[in-house]
């Protein structure tokens, strides 16, 4: 029988609450600049843990309304009005106020414009980089409807990472995510790889859906075979009772097991664990990826 959300999770998944200053400070700095984050949006599990004592945030641009409906995600979802054309640089800003060494921008898909939003996206990294020289800068975008044209635009602003996430097996994709394609996601890695290959990119998947141990060592070759350099690995929780249920949850000897399989096939980063999201100890990430290119470079 499949378990779900509202049964008792195991005692590895229970998360410690702490909403010290930080943490409220951040929550007011956000609404004071009218942006958004996928920390609270997507109720990530590590959001204390991040704002309250790594001091760190994933900044969700282009609006909080998503153009799809993916099963998993719990970002609203419909048709966006919104397009601030000044949001690039009140997220620089809020960067600079807070301090950040390592910034993760993502965005809600926006497959009503005709750029995916490669636009806003460029901008903000250099505005980024413009106010805060010395921050490394992760961009999370969706696939941008595929376009290589898109692509470019983006990678042209050179963010010093690039995540786009797979989310799931290629046997569960299509029932998991909303017009988004394996194929695609994986053609989208490639090409950035091939306009910037100096920048490391990533991806992401979530387990406890039904995959098998077959199917998540399958994702894991299909993104070596296209120069994918890091990889996290995190257990999927259900938002609501509207969304996928969870199938397994994994123990944590599970996930260690999976990431040493990810770096025998040689990620050369990977993060795996039961509270594990895309950006989670990002800095880290991008850190050891930039080390591995330096050492092949020598």
């Amino acid at each position: 029988m499949s378990t779900n959300e509202y049964t008792r999770k195991p005692e590895w998944l229970k998360i410690k609450l702490n909403t010290n200053e930080n943490y409220t400070g951040l929550k007011k700095m956000m609404r004071e600049k009218k942006l958004h984050t996928v920390c609270e949006e997507a109720r990530c599990p590590n959001i204390h843990e991040c704002w309250a004592v790594r001091k760190t945030a994933t900044f969700m641009i282009l609006g909080d309304t998503c153009t799809r409906a993916c099963r998993f995600c719990a970002v609203k979802t419909g048709l966006p009005t919104e397009l601030d054309l000044q949001e690039p640089e009140r997220v620089a800003e809020s960067v600079s106020l807070m301090g950040l060494k390592h910034v993760v921008v993502t965005a809600v898909a926006r497959d009503d414009l005709k750029d995916g939003g490669a636009a806003v996206f460029a901008e903000t990294v250099r505005a980024i980089r413009k106010k805060n020289p010395f921050t490394s800068i992760e961009v999370l975008p969706s696939d941008m409807g595929g376009v290589l044209e898109n692509l470019k635009l983006l990678m042209d602003a050179k963010p010093d990472i690039l995540n786009h996430n797979i989310e799931t097996v290629r046997r569960l994709s299509d029932r998991v995510r909303a017009r988004a394609k394996y194929d695609r996601s994986l053609e989208f890695l490639r090409r950035a790889k091939e306009l910037q290959p100096s920048i490391p990119t990533k991806s992401s998947i979530m387990v406890g859906l039904g995959e098998t141990k077959e199917d998540i060592i399958e994702t894991m070759d299909d993104l070596r075979a296209n120069n994918v350099d890091i990889m996290t690995i995190g257990q999927y929780l259900q938002p609501s009772k509207k969304h996928l249920k969870v199938e397994k949850y994994y123990h944590p000897d599970e996930f260690q097991e999976l990431k040493d399989i990810a770096l025998s096939k040689g990620f050369s980063h990977c993060e795996s664990g039961p509270l594990v999201r895309s950006s989670y100890h990002a800095d880290e990430q991008v850190n050891a990826a930039t080390k591995r290119n330096q050492a092949k470079e020598a």
